[in-house]
Parts: C-alpha cells; sequence; structure tokens
C-alpha cells in the first residue's frame, strides 16, 4: 500500500491571450496584485492556432505566458481560476467583447496543468466547477504532448520555455 502524503508546492503560471487594444502591463499589474510578482514571462507571439476566439475578442490576437514567484498548493488553482475569471471581467468592453483570457495552470515536476472551465473526456474535475488539463508529461527530461494538447503547446520554443521554468521550480523545491 502506497504511503499518503502531502504534495509538493508547485508554481503558479497564466496564459494570456489578449487584444492588441489591451496594455500587457495593465494585465500583468491586476494578476501581481492577486497572485505574487512575475518572475519570468515568454516572448509574446501570434495567436493564430485557433478561430474560438474570434468572435468575442477579435482577430489579431496576442500570447505569452507569465510564471509567478510563490509556489502554490495545487489544489489552489481552482481558486487561481475563479480569480483569473473575474480579472478578465475588468477587461470587457462591452458585454460581449472581451478583451483578455487567462489560463491559470501550474508547473510540477511531472506536467503542465491547465485549469478549465470546461468539461471533456480527457479532464479531471478539480472541484468548484474547475477541471484540471494536462498539457504536457515529463517522460526522458523533456515534454511530450498527448492528442488533445493545444497547438501552441505543442511549439518547440514553448515546450523550451517550460521545461526551463521546471527545471528551475525542480531546483527550488528540492533546494539544489
Amino acid at each position: 500500500m502506497g504511503k499518503i502524503r502531502a504534495h509538493l508546492p508547485v508554481k503558479l503560471f497564466a496564459a494570456i491571450l489578449f487584444n492588441r487594444n489591451i496594455q500587457p502591463e495593465s494585465i500583468e499589474k491586476t494578476l501581481t496584485d492577486l497572485f505574487s510578482p512575475i518572475e519570468n514571462r515568454s516572448d509574446i507571439f501570434p495567436f493564430s492556432h485557433s478561430e474560438y476566439y474570434g468572435d468575442e475578442m477579435g482577430s489579431d490576437l496576442l500570447k505569452y505566458f507569465v510564471v509567478f514567484q510563490k509556489l502554490i498548493p495545487p489544489e489552489y488553482l481552482i481558486s487561481a481560476k475563479h480569480l483569473s475569471n473575474k480579472v478578465e471581467d475588468v477587461f470587457i468592453e462591452s458585454k460581449k467583447t472581451r478583451q483578455v483570457n487567462i489560463d491559470p495552470g501550474y508547473i510540477s515536476e511531472a506536467k503542465i496543468l491547465l485549469a478549465s472551465t470546461k468539461n471533456y473526456d480527457h479532464r479531471i474535475y478539480l472541484g468548484e466547477g474547475i477541471f484540471g488539463d494536462i498539457q504536457l508529461r515529463l517522460r526522458h527530461k523533456q515534454y511530450h504532448e498527448n492528442d488533445w494538447t493545444y497547438p501552441d503547446y505543442r511549439l518547440k520554443w514553448v515546450k523550451d520555455f517550460f521545461m526551463e521554468e521546471r527545471n528551475k521550480y525542480h531546483r527550488e523545491v528540492h533546494k539544489i
């Protein structure tokens, strides 16, 4: 029988998709007030991987990732998703025009997990209306996709970004 023990804390990150009318600094200010200072951010890139947000947010969207300094218990991801949805509401231009989409997730030793409000067959219910979606799995010191992994998480530079953050996280939790 396996021994039950507490999970190590994890590293919170956010995937930020935004309309070009919004300044990323304003989003970051709100998020750092809620979570912690930002430890690292990826380059901003054109989001052309899906038409899903087009009707609601417009075209020519941009995206990037931020990683927060403070480690969190994994179950805090539920609260982080609720809080990030409230931040999105701050940036709504009208009842139909969302300017920002924020998907919080965490980096653990074994995976990159995103929070979602949508239920699909590959997502696990975490509680309070939030599901966990494993985007990348660590095997043999490399990230591997799943059949459902979002196209931007499949990009080599995105995997490299998260691997660098995962390695920093590993050193932090093990005090190496």
